[in-house]
């Protein structure tokens, strides 16, 4: 089954036609426009040649879709219903699902949502510490995110470890601009960094990560800050670029490497946060076989994976360096003795979009 797989992300669109697990041919429309900005698609579709069915990457599925589901006006309804969940991807979402439709009307169509691998994670791993009566009302919970990613790297990063799934515990890091790591057991989510929004967990290129609440309700209530701004600040205004200047891992690499005492500090705190995290998922999947690197900055970064080794090197992790700093594409980059298997995986939502609509379509 040949799928068009459509990722529509905050500023662009992502179009990769997949067959069989192989990608055939992609583009990215950049400052796509959303509703209405049809031409650079029309364009793509033109040369993409016959089509099966599209599927359509959604950042949150909410308390409803815990699976890839068909589209359908129930769905589009629902997503319109709670745009506020995810107010700078999903709306996208909705625009990208709607005008391919337009072209390819006779199309079956599948959503595939990034919170739906950690739907079933644990009870006491998801339940937030909140007055019941809030968590039933408000369907507060950890939902978390990157799940199309982390679905894909657990089953790769297994294959490339010679290990399978069942039995083997491990943590894949989706390291971008946006950034989360998963507790892996047995295949599935047992905990994740995120949580009922894209700003928990790591630090990241343009957002602050986990955050102490009272911090918050500080700036609000002392400092004066109206709550938009506050949330446009954490979103867009703190991690990397708050601390350096730069959202760009290169950037700041570069002006740590030249001695600017602002990007070292930002790097320090950016692997500190993740090594802290990288031990809580370790402990959440109850110890650590393999580890999975995924993402620009898991993928092109060995200074992130080497310090991320050196961090845990206590739970059996080691990075070899040769092998770490010629890392292009899928690697692995373990070192000789090591008892935990480290492997990079590029990142295959994509791939993973493409094998949740066929499964999708033929469970029909």
């Amino acid at each position: 089954m040949r799928v068009l797989v459509v990722n529509a992300g905050s500023s662009s669109l992502k179009l990769q036609v997949v067959e069989d697990g192989e990608r055939l041919s992609g583009t990215t429309v950049e400052d796509w426009a959303g509703s209405g900005h049809l031409d650079p698609v029309e364009a793509f579709l033109a040369e993409a040649g016959s089509l099966d069915a599209v599927g359509h990457r959604v950042v949150h599925g909410g308390a409803t879709y815990h699976h890839a589901a068909r589209v359908d006006d129930e769905l589009l309804d629902y997503l319109d219903a709670t745009i506020d969940l995810a107010p700078l991807h999903n709306p996208r979402s909705v625009a990208g699902i709607r005008e391919v439709a337009r072209l390819l009307p006779d199309l079956p169509a599948v959503a595939c949502f990034d919170t739906a691998f950690h739907a079933d994670l644990p009870p006491a791993a998801r339940t937030y510490a909140l007055p019941r009566e809030w968590n039933r009302r408000w369907a507060l919970r950890r939902y978390g995110f990157h799940g199309l990613s982390h679905a894909y790297a657990v089953r790769r990063g297994a294959e490339m470890a010679g290990v399978p799934v069942a039995g083997t515990r491990m943590v894949t890091a989706h390291l971008g601009a946006g950034a989360s790591l998963a507790a892996i057991r047995d295949g599935r989510s047992v905990d994740t960094t995120m949580g009922f929004t894209p700003l928990a967990g790591l630090v990241m290129a343009t957002r602050s990560g986990s955050l102490d609440p009272g911090l918050v309700m500080w700036l609000v209530q002392h400092a004066g800050l109206a709550p938009d701004e506050l949330n446009g600040a954490l979103e867009q205004r703190s991690g990397l670029v708050g601390l350096t200047g730069s959202g760009d891992l290169r950037d700041v690499l570069a002006a740590r490497a030249a001695g600017d005492p602002d990007a070292a500090l930002g790097f320090a705190v950016f692997v500190h946060r993740l090594v802290r995290e990288a031990g809580a998922m370790a402990a959440s999947a109850g110890g650590l076989d393999v580890l999975v690197l995924t993402g620009g900055v898991g993928e092109h970064a060995p200074a992130v994976r080497a310090a991320l080794g050196d961090g845990l090197a206590h739970l059996g992790v080691a990075v070899d360096g040769p092998r770490n700093e010629a890392a292009r594409g899928d690697a692995d980059i373990t070192a000789p003795g090591a008892r935990v298997r480290t492997v990079v995986v590029t990142a295959g939502e994509d791939l993973e979009i493409a094998r949740l609509t066929v499964s999708t379509l033929a469970s029909r």
